[in-house]
């Protein structure tokens, strides 16, 4: 039994060598066999590729400005300075012309109105009886009953007595303006845009209690460097996209300043849109955009795709699997696109990711995706120009 264990030991001993042995090579070869046996840099590289739209563009220019209402009136006081009673109204209400928007404490400006009224009424009473002395002392005189130099100073009296009541009517005048300034009313049919004082505060002339604007008309406006003046004359077609709300209007230029600021040698320009429905907010901002200049012929790439330096982009056109890197000229850029010199012909490969690891003449493995150019004129509006060199 003895004799049988020890024959089989070096049986065993052998079998494990082989399988060890079985089981390293098996593991070589796997390894082996993943093992990449091309050098990298003669792989093609993975690259997206779009085909250049052929299509026209038309340079623009791009101003940024105000939209501003149409009559916009800060309502305060004009001549007192008192207590805010009460305030009608907040921002949003709609008021029509001579509507009552606040009240002013105004016991002190009435009681001094009464007491002037007062003076003027005793005045124009002492005016008349003086008046009427004088007029008998004329019929004295002309009998030579009384002397004539009395005579003439009680015309004068009479007279001072007249000049007393002109400057206390003048004075009632004043006040009465005090008494109606304490009742403040809308200047014109509109909405409340602000409300900046509260009743119990303490006003002075010239201080807002709110402001008034009529949006039935919004006026945008900006301001154009003196070198586009031609650009901008009345009447001139634009779009304007209203941030606040996002959307997009057409209008036209309205008026143009004859004149340009002497500082910042600007040209002031406004363009009137109605807006009946008031849905456009005031005082926010406005992007004007105006097409300058005749459509032309041109080739469009996404604007990810270039390389632009001045007036050259730089991009990688395929052709027949390897990239090779091209410059042309750009003749504009609009929203995310690229408008590049039909040297670059239409329908070409654009390389639009992983041309910043390529090299010029590099293989490439291209994917394609579509590409659409959706902000710009189609092809077959005005007859395009050569493109200008």
């Amino acid at each position: 039994m003895t004799t049988k264990r020890s024959a089989m030991i070096p049986t065993l001993i052998a079998a494990g060598v082989v399988v060890v042995l079985g089981a390293g090579v098996s593991l070589v070869w796997n390894a082996e066999s993943k093992v990449n046996k091309v050098a990298l840099s003669d792989a093609p590289r993975p690259v997206t590729v779009i085909s250049a739209s052929d299509t026209t563009f038309r340079d623009a220019r791009t101003y940024v400005g105000t939209l501003r209402p149409w009559i916009e009136a800060n309502v305060g006081p004009q001549f007192i300075s008192v207590y805010v009673d009460t305030v009608l109204v907040r921002p949003g209400a709609v008021v029509k012309r001579g509507e009552v928007l606040a009240t002013l404490d105004c016991r002190n400006a009435s009681a001094q109105s009464q007491a002037v009224a007062a003076e003027a009424r005793a005045i124009e009473t002492s005016q008349r009886a003086v008046a009427d002395q004088a007029a008998r002392m004329q019929s004295l005189l002309d009998g030579g009953f009384i002397d004539p130099n009395t005579v003439q100073m009680n015309q004068a009296q009479s007279a001072s007595e007249e000049a007393k009541l002109a400057a206390q009517r003048a004075k009632l005048m004043a006040q009465t303006l005090e008494v109606n300034d304490c009742i403040l009313r809308a200047p014109f049919d509109g909405e409340i845009a602000t409300r900046t004082i509260d009743p119990g505060a303490f006003v002075r002339p010239g201080t807002a209690i709110v402001s008034v604007v009529d949006r039935n008309v919004v006026r945008m406006t900006f301001d154009v460097p003196e070198a586009d003046f031609d650009a901008v004359t009345t009447g001139t077609p634009v779009s304007i996209r209203i941030v606040a709300t996002g959307k997009t209007l057409v209008g036209a230029v309205s008026r143009r300043s004859p004149s340009a600021d002497p500082d910042t040698r600007t040209v002031h320009i406004e363009c009137d849109l109605p807006d009946p429905h008031r849905e456009i907010p005031v005082n926010t901002t406005g992007e004007v955009r105006i097409e300058v200049g005749q459509p032309i012929r041109t080739t469009a790439v996404p604007l990810y795709a270039a390389s632009i330096n001045g007036e050259k982009a730089t991009v990688f056109v395929v052709d027949g699997g390897v990239a090779h890197k091209k410059t042309f000229p750009v003749l504009g850029e609009l929203g995310n696109d690229a408008f590049l010199d039909t040297s670059l012909k239409p329908g070409s490969l654009v390389v639009t990711e992983g041309q910043f690891a390529l090299d010029d003449g590099e293989r490439v493995e291209a994917k394609q995706v579509p590409y659409a150019t959706v902000s710009v004129q189609p092809v077959g509006g005005p007859k395009p120009q050569e493109s200008p060199r």
